[in-house]
C-alpha cells in the first residue's frame, strides 16, 4: 500500500489531503501518476517519495509515502 499526501491546492484540485493506493503494477511514481485519479495534477508537481524529493522515475515499494506539492516561489 502507498500512501499519497497532497498539499496545498492540489487538496483541492486532486479531492483528498492524504489516500491509500494499492501498489499494484506501478514500478515507478511516474506509472503511479499516469492513472486517471491524478489527470489534473500539474507537469510542474514537486514529487516527494519518503521525504526525498525525486522525479518520476523513483521506483515505488510497498510502505511508501508519496508527496505531491505545488512549487513554490518567493524571494
Amino acid at each position: 500500500m502507498l500512501t499519497v499526501l497532497c498539499f496545498a491546492r492540489y487538496r483541492e484540485l486532486l479531492g483528498f489531503d492524504r489516500a491509500e493506493f494499492p501498489l499494484g503494477a506501478e514500478g515507478t511514481l511516474g506509472e503511479l501518476l499516469a492513472d486517471p485519479r491524478f489527470a489534473s495534477l500539474p507537469k510542474d508537481a514537486l514529487l516527494a517519495v519518503n521525504r526525498t524529493f525525486v522525479d518520476r522515475q523513483q521506483p515505488l515499494k510497498d510502505g511508501d509515502e508519496v508527496a505531491l506539492m505545488p512549487p513554490v516561489s518567493g524571494g
